[in-house]
């Protein structure tokens, strides 16, 4: 148990019942969220944005690719950018925050989910870092790049916003340095053609984008909670991040058409030109950011279900536990849960920026322990959930069944055109409008409960 004599003025509390100081500027902000968008994964799944089918084969062109990407990503900023701002204005943590949207109890739902699924992202990333660091190196025991890869982000979970202060000054100009060099060089190859195809299902390689910048979404009140200005947060957030990302997609797509689209292959393009090793190595060091946003983040979720536990404990837990996870486990059967878990945190958005900054949010959100439910937001939530399955019913077993039987008792075959993600959002954010339209006209004094 810690005491707010005990915690320094400029660092995260230790506890949700101590005040969050509000150090982080736009520039620490932009730094942290400029990182989070530079990530291998933006190397090795660059190809989900082609929109691949059951075969792994891709469906778009390159250059579809690269405009389906900037399309999906600059619209997943804005999202992260409006998921961004309550958390400011009301200085607590993302699932903390949903109390006020749900209710203490019925928020405890969202928060296992992200608990489970930062879980997961924290444990893949490791077994990517590792995967990394081998090609790198030629080899070598991979548990110990693990077993490193987990201490590195152990600590930096344990002192976070000085984390992001550091990604500022140091990590974010030599990621910069990374980008431009491996431009120049990938861009002097002979590169094949990148118009050939068919762009056909375009909105499914935007959509895959935007889902990367949504996956973010949970877990952007845990660090904007701390920002200097709501403008600032906002700004930060789409901005910082939709760029780089961009930047870091185009750069994966332009190495998988060096390999002819073999996304197993995607790192070689890199390796190969000169000095080419050294500058990966920044990418691979880097890569720690996103471990550790995705175990501090699950350190603040565990918080929401018990306030005074000490996130410094849980931090060294939790690292230690996704540091045995990534010894042991196999990611790429787990790869289809967690897509589902994220799934459900899109209309979720919808519901959430739509009563903050339309009705209740703007009075001020109740997140005490107290705060009661509200299940007409679970209503509104559940639409979208629905919206989204049956357009996207994913690829896990009898989850992907049930909605594919819904489909076909519907008689509802999606289209091409048809994005999984805007539609939940805004179904989510339509029913959740003539909600908060119907109580302000029965009940305009009154609160939801």
């Amino acid at each position: 148990m810690s005491t707010a004599v005990d915690q320094p003025r400029n660092e995260a509390p230790y506890t949700l019942d101590q005040p969050a100081p509000k150090v982080l500027s736009f520039w620490d902000q932009s730094a942290f969220w400029a990182n989070l968008g530079v990530s291998l994964l933006a190397f090795s799944g660059a190809v989900t944005v082609l929109a691949p089918d059951a075969q792994g084969t891709p469906q778009l062109p390159i250059m579809a690719g690269i405009v389906a990407m900037i399309v999906g990503t600059a619209i997943g900023g804005i999202m992260l950018g409006l998921a961004a701002v309550p958390g400011t204005r009301a200085g607590v943590p993302a699932m903390m925050l949903l109390r006020g949207l749900f209710g203490t109890r019925l928020s405890y739902v969202p928060t296992v989910f992200n608990i489970l699924q930062m879980i997961g992202w924290g444990t893949f990333e490791l077994i990517v870092i590792a995967d990394a660091a081998e090609q790198i190196f030629g080899g070598g025991p991979h548990w110990l790049y693990v077993v490193v890869a987990g201490v590195i982000t152990t600590v930096l979970t344990i002192w976070p916003l000085g984390s992001v202060r550091v990604l500022r000054r140091y990590v974010t100009t030599a990621v910069v340095i990374a980008l431009i060099y491996f431009y120049i060089q990938l861009t002097r190859q002979p590169l094949p053609n990148l118009t050939h195809g068919s762009w056909s299902h375009f909105w499914i390689g935007a959509d895959a984008a935007l889902a990367v910048s949504i996956s973010w979404v949970p877990m952007a009140a845990d660090y904007t909670r701390h920002s200097r200005s709501e403008r600032a947060a906002f700004g930060a957030a789409s901005v910082a991040y939709g760029v780089t990302q961009i930047v870091a997609y185009v750069l994966g797509l332009l190495a998988l058409a060096l390999v002819a689209e073999d996304s197993t292959k995607v790192f070689g393009p890199f390796q190969h030109v000169a000095l080419g090793t050294l500058f990966f190595a920044v990418f691979v060091l880097r890569e720690a950011d996103q471990s550790f946003a995705n175990v501090y983040s699950t350190a603040m979720s565990i918080q929401n279900l018990a306030p005074r536990l000490d996130r410094r404990l849980l931090t060294v837990v939790l690292g230690a536990l996704i540091t045995v996870f990534a010894l042991a486990l196999n990611m790429n059967d787990y790869a289809g849960f967690l897509t589902l878990i994220g799934s459900v945190f899109v209309p979720m958005l919808g519901v959430l920026a739509v009563d903050f900054f339309c009705f209740g949010g703007r009075r001020g959100w109740d997140v005490s322990d107290g705060a009661p439910a509200r299940w007409s937001m679970i209503v509104a939530w559940a639409a979208g959930i629905a919206t989204y399955q049956l357009i996207n019913p994913g690829t896990v077993g009898w989850w992907s069944r049930m909605w594919t039987n819904a489909q076909s008792a519907l008689h509802f075959t999606p289209s091409s055109w048809m994005s999984a993600s805007l539609l939940s959002f805004a179904v989510a954010g339509l029913v959740t409008a003539a909600i908060g339209a119907l109580r302000r006209t029965e009940r305009p004094a009154t609160e939801d409960v």
